[in-house]
């Protein structure tokens, strides 16, 4: 009889413990699971270049620049490129999430002109190399 109640305690403590944990990671704040994340809000033409608004989260204490790329598809013969970053002392990292301005500097004296289709690519960069949370998107500027 003894060793029912004392397994019964013994379960009820380890319920009382689980649903506590529960609590505990059902009340916790849904930061880390958005932390480092980029999304490409808009892509306009900033004559020569581009400006990309992004909506990014990053870890906090994270020494990363934030980079974007873009691409003229229109015309192969006429391809232009244009690449700007947002330096990491820029970026506010806190789980939350930001928005930023990008402004992509072109490769060429032409440019990017109105019409002209464009792949944008944003990511972030590390100061060991290391490139990571890539995001594309097309548009027309």
């Amino acid at each position: 009889m003894k060793a029912s109640r004392i397994r019964r305690g013994v379960a009820g403590a380890a319920t009382v413990v689980a649903l506590a944990g529960a609590g505990v990671l059902a009340t916790a704040p849904m930061a880390a699971a958005k932390a480092n994340l980029i999304a490409i809000d808009k892509v306009s033409l900033a004559a020569p270049g581009l400006k990309v608004n992004v909506t990014y989260s990053c870890d906090t204490g994270m020494n990363h620049q934030l980079v974007a790329n873009a691409e003229q598809i229109t015309s192969p013969a006429l391809q232009e490129i244009g690449a700007g970053t947002i330096k990491a002392s820029k970026l506010t990292c806190d789980y939350a999430s930001h928005t930023a301005q990008v402004y992509l500097r072109p490769g060429d004296v032409r440019g990017f002109a109105k019409g002209d289709k464009v792949k944008v690519t944003v990511f972030y960069f590390d100061e060991d190399g290391f490139r990571y949370g890539d995001t594309t998107a097309t548009a027309t500027v």
